[in-house]
């Protein structure tokens, strides 16, 4: 799978719902409630981060979820890619760009949403064939703004901003022609997911959900 053919992946996904979940999990038994939660909640889309020994297995949890598009995140090196695939993982993202990991997602047919947080590292993303890509840390690189800057001279890429996101600024990145979602981690805090409290999982959701810009 070509770079070019992943950024279509990815790009139909990000089109999928505003928000995309940003998921920390410590303990897979909750991975299948949480992925229902939000499912139900109109935000399939799910970003679980290989930030702990849990992700894994909580990935080949969620992968069972009708309706659920599950993806690894904090993806970094060929090794991550192919555990995640191979745990059910249908995408891939990363908070930055290596030849490697290009290499290795195009040789796994996994598709990629690479970080950006320059000029010179979307036009470097642009070169390898991705035009699909996540901005990162948003909020403390320049927030929308900064974003908005770089659709001037850099109009064919579309964006999924994550970093310091939330219910009070994502219409501020949602309303910029560039931007196609958002990734957020409040809507499955760490409260909630540990005392199992989907109802509100689902509540949250919803409402992101309904974000626009």
């Amino acid at each position: 799978m070509t770079p070019q053919e992943q950024s279509q992946k990815t790009r139909a996904l990000c089109r999928i719902a505003p928000v995309i979940p940003v998921i920390i999990i410590r303990d897979a038994a909750r991975a299948e409630g949480l992925a229902r939660a939000l499912v139900k909640g109109g935000t399939p889309v799910l970003e679980v981060t290989l930030r702990s020994d849990a992700a894994l297995d909580a990935i080949r949890a969620m992968a069972s979820v009708q309706g659920g598009h599950v993806g690894a995140g904090t993806v970094l090196t060929p090794d991550d890619a192919k555990r995640a695939r191979d745990a059910g993982a249908t995408f891939a993202v990363s908070p930055g760009l290596t030849d490697r990991l290009i290499d290795a997602c195009t040789e796994i047919g996994l598709p990629l949403l690479p970080g950006t947080a320059t000029a010179s590292e979307v036009m470097r993303a642009l070169d390898a064939g991705y035009d699909m890509l996540k901005f990162f840390p948003a909020e403390t690189i320049g927030g929308a703004p900064a974003l908005r800057a770089l659709g001037g001279p850099l109009p064919q890429v579309s964006f999924c901003p994550t970093g310091g996101i939330s219910p009070g600024n994502a219409r501020d990145y949602l309303s910029l022609p560039n931007v196609i979602c958002c990734g957020g981690s409040w809507l499955a805090s760490e409260t909630n997911i540990s005392a199992g409290n989907w109802d509100a999982v689902e509540a949250r959701a919803r409402d992101a959900a309904q974000l626009s810009g």
